[in-house]
């Protein structure tokens, strides 16, 4: 899976951007001195900084979990009523947390002076474009609806009352006792009924309909087709044949990752979640475009969803005969401004000209490891060690740091009682890990934290131990650059098709570094011939781990491993400087911009500020974090940037 998140959190987008403008610029006056990072370059960066509203596992899922509406919905008003908190000390807290070299991320490797910049002021400043198997970029430039005689009128939609659609949701999703419901039809003709046959046919997925005439009125009833089935089940008669049975659309959405996206237009189309396919997920804190495809939903129904949603846009429909496959992208295309730079014109060009031609070292980034005191590399290790009261106790026991109150007090209640009811009780919102695993130790009890850890979803899970593989990929990378430079050399690992083998001796001078990869430790890898091969096994022995036997009891915590090139070289790197003197002003026109016809503001030649617009394109798996990283020389960690930060929080 790919990855794409930003560790700075972005400012929600309202209505207008022009709505918070006088906020953001009493909070920019604030700013009376701009922090310096203290890395070996002594340069620095500026972020906007948040308390963060997502849990550290946001970047690994790619699944949808759908839940109880109810619980949803109370969990969403709980989390957004918390947001915000006190700046100063989140900051305080945030001291509790990871920096890079905590999790090996120590090295450059380019040789010119970093400078400071502000990395995501607005979270518009930074673009992420999917790039599809066949190498193009998703763009959304298109609303028209493909012409189908099969579809519905457009009375369709509108033919229902707001009170007939709420009954009819209702007895859809099963929520009551009813077992019908009737609409009366006003005005009764055959086209009327057959306009109100086809609405609740289209927009209710499991309902039948017939007309009955009741007391000389006609009245259409619908009722279940197929009990609590028919809701995951599209209406298979109702397609037509010659149409593909999968609509593609390109999803352009703001400030939502591609699982709650996802979840929210299943809940307005009133399906499940699962009849949508899509090649990546996409981070929340960025404005991103991506194409998805969803089982025989007609692109008329997924259009009129543009009237009705804040912040997503749907467009560029086409039928297909197939759904998109999890890691079928070639990779993400990247517009990122960094604004209030410091460098020189000389600086920017050393430093753009060496990620263009020799990159940055392929890192996994710092939200892979979460932002709390307890990272999750350690529950990772604790997993693979076998040890599930640790597992318990890392995930459960009160820690220092950004966190909910709500997550404070039943970690408490926890220390206190070891109690999963009285713990549980304290959690309003169920849906997160600590919830989860509660629930389980009150199923399973407290001597079978194996099968209550079982409850927590699969890919959630499997993020613990593929953070602690990363945290010791990181670790060996920094090693093998510090031992042995930017070059090739013997005993190094290349892959010939999909199998690793080792450089020899002789053929070294046919290979650089960018052919060179590393192996993420597990049963089915091979690792270096030279220092770094024994250095993984004094690594994981030191952690009462055996390299030899990365095979679990458990058949899901087994590491089979991989490889993952140590150097990325990014493709159609392109950057401009730009002058500016408002900072509310955009940099650059989005998709949705384009459409709506809304022009870039006119810049000024001789600006207050300069800002660098930089451009392009990574493989999958890869951070960007870890590319502007190199271009600034700066420390990307929450911990860093929060501390530097300091004087605007106040």
């Amino acid at each position: 899976m790919e990855t794409v998140e930003m560790n700075s959190l972005s400012l929600k987008r309202p209505h207008s951007e022009e709505d918070v403008a006088n906020a953001d610029e009493i909070k920019r006056q604030k700013t009376s001195e701009k922090s310096k990072t203290g890395n070996d370059s002594g340069q620095s960066i500026e972020t906007v900084t948040e308390q963060p509203d997502k849990s550290p596992l946001e970047d690994t899922k790619n699944e949808i979990i759908p839940h109880e509406e109810s619980e949803e919905q109370e969990d969403e008003e709980l989390e957004d009523s918390d947001e915000d908190g006190d700046p100063e000390s989140f900051a305080d807290m945030m001291k509790h947390g990871l920096t890079e070299s905590d999790v090996g991320i120590t090295k450059f490797v380019s040789s010119h002076k970093g400078f400071s910049g502000i990395l995501k002021e607005r979270y518009s400043d930074f673009v992420v474009h999917e790039i599809g198997k066949d190498g193009r970029v998703s763009h959304l430039d298109d609303f028209s609806v493909p012409v189908d005689d099969e579809d519905p009128s457009e009375e369709t939609f509108t033919v229902l009352s707001d009170e007939d659609k709420q009954r009819l949701e209702e007895l859809q999703l099963l929520k009551n006792k009813e077992t019908s419901v009737a609409i009366e039809v006003i005005e009764d003709t055959k086209e009327k009924r057959t306009v109100i046959h086809q609405a609740v046919k289209s927009l209710f997925p499991g309902l039948e309909t017939k007309t009955e005439d009741r007391d000389g009125k006609k009245y259409i009833i619908a009722y279940h087709a197929a009990g609590k089935k028919a809701l995951a089940n599209p209406r298979k008669h109702s397609w037509p044949k010659s149409r593909g049975s999968y609509c593609h659309f390109v999803l352009y959405k703001e400030n939502k990752d591609t699982m709650d996206a996802i979840n929210v237009l299943s809940k307005f189309l009133r399906v499940k979640p699962n009849i949508f396919s899509y090649m990546g997920t996409k981070d929340k804190r960025a404005i991103t475009v991506q194409e998805i495809a969803v089982l025989r939903i007609t692109a008329q129904r997924l259009a009129h969803l543009n009237k009705c949603l804040m912040n997503f846009k749907l467009g560029n429909f086409s039928y297909k005969n197939h759904p998109l496959k999890l890691g079928e992208l070639q990779g993400n295309h990247f517009t990122v401004v960094l604004r209030n730079i410091t460098g020189t014109d000389d600086q920017i060009e050393q430093a753009m000209h060496s990620l263009r031609e020799i990159g940055f070292i392929n890192y996994y980034g710092m939200q892979r490891f979460g932002t709390t005191a307890v990272p999750t590399y350690q529950i990772g290790r604790a997993i693979l060690q076998n040890n599930w009261n640790e597992v318990m106790d890392l995930i459960l026991k009160p820690r220092p740091g950004a966190e909910k109150g709500y997550l404070v007090k039943c970690r408490e209640e926890w220390a206190k009682t070891k109690d999963p009811a009285a713990a549980l009780k304290k959690l309003p919102v169920k849906r997160c890990v600590e919830g989860q695993l509660l629930r389980g130790l009150l199923k399973y009890g407290m001597k079978n934290i194996i099968s209550a850890f079982g409850i927590i979803p699969r890919n959630n899970r499997l993020m613990y131990i593929h953070s602690y593989q990363s945290y010791v990929w990181n670790n060996m990378v920094s090693k093998r650059i510090e031992e042995y430079g930017l070059r090739a050399v013997p005993g190094d690992l290349t892959l010939k098709g999909a199998t690793a083998v080792h450089i020899e001796e002789g053929d070294v001078d046919n290979y650089t570094i960018h052919d060179v990869v590393m192996p993420l430790p597990g049963f089915d890898v091979i690792y270096p011939k030279h220092k770094i091969g024994e250095a993984y096994k004094e690594m994981l022995v030191a952690d009462n781990l055996d390299i030899n036997n990365m095979r679990h009891k458990i058949r899901d915590y087994s590491l089979s491993g991989a490889y993952r090139k140590i150097i990325i070289r990014p493709q159609n790197v392109s950057w401009e400087v730009v002058s500016y003197d408002d900072p509310r002003i955009p940099l650059f026109t989005t998709d949705l911009d384009k459409l709506e016809g809304k022009p870039l503001p006119a810049l000024p030649t001789d600006g207050k500020f300069r800002a660098l617009k930089m451009e392009f394109s990574l493989p999958p798996s890869t951070y960007a974090t870890m590319a502007i990283r190199e271009v600034l020389k700066m420390d990307t960690s929450i911990k860093n940037q929060t501390q530097l930060n300091t004087t605007w929080l106040r």
